[in-house]
């Protein structure tokens, strides 16, 4: 029961992320810009080291390496299709309905978002630390994707208060996630040895085709090597995580 309740706090903390786009209105764009590339080289090294040093090896102790990486191509190739069908839908010939991709967008994020739900869920049915853990990695790249979700909605004709009361209501899908992850993690054996993989495989694709572009996208050489450490400082919060964890 103690690890349920981590679970629904933990999902609400990240629920409460959606708030942060209120702060984007409250500095110079500038320093905004600067603040975001670090945190999505974090969030980007926190994904691939959440994959590769946390989700995988936990997910190779519970099944075959062949049923798991299959899990991962599987995980992988649904952010891609999805990610694509969001596109499709919103732009026709090259003419983007903006208005309309901003409910599309706030359909997608809610799908992201329980999906985040159901690793929070699953991973605290392993332990408590290992649950902190990805929690801190989702938390790291849904702060960046907020903020952007948020000027999304201003740019598509929201209000203030709108934007972030939508934002907030489909956040908490998070939550619905993190309840229907714990109690089928519980109730389906094998539900957990294809959760975390699959996780890893949208984890490994937001990082490699969302996060990592932008980082390439910097064409000074002091911002570009400033991300670039950010991104080998998430890496390395993951490895010493895993390291204290196992100790």
């Amino acid at each position: 029961m103690i690890n349920f309740l981590w679970a629904i706090g933990a999902s609400i903390v990240v629920s409460l992320i959606s708030l942060i786009g209120i702060f984007s209105l409250l500095f110079k764009e500038a320093w905004l810009k600067k603040i975001l590339v670090l945190l999505i080289g974090f969030a980007a090294g926190g994904l691939i080291g959440g994959a590769f040093l946390h989700l995988l090896p936990e997910a190779l102790e519970q099944a075959e390496s062949h049923i798991i990486f299959s899990y991962l191509i599987l995980g992988f190739v649904f952010f891609f299709i999805l990610e694509k069908y969001l596109h499709w839908r919103h732009c026709h010939n090259g003419v983007c309905d903006i208005h309309a991709f901003t409910y599309l967008n706030l359909i997608g994020d809610g799908i992201h978002n329980f999906t985040d739900g159901l690793v929070i869920g699953a991973s605290f049915i392993v332990n408590i630390q290992f649950g902190i853990i990805t929690t801190l990695v989702i938390i790291f790249h849904e702060i960046p994707q907020e903020i952007g979700d948020f000027a999304v909605l201003i740019y598509g004709g929201f209000s203030k208060i709108k934007a972030l009361s939508c934002n907030f209501i489909i956040a908490l899908t998070c939550v619905l996630g993190t309840i229907a992850g714990y109690f089928i993690s519980v109730n389906i054996k094998n539900f957990s040895p294809f959760l975390l993989p699959f996780t890893a495989g949208g984890f490994i694709y937001i990082a490699a085709c969302d996060l990592v572009p932008e980082l390439h996208k910097q064409p000074e050489l002091k911002k570009s090597a400033s991300s670039m450490l950010a991104f080998l400082c998430g890496i390395l919060f993951i490895f010493l995580t895993r390291k204290i964890q196992s100790h």
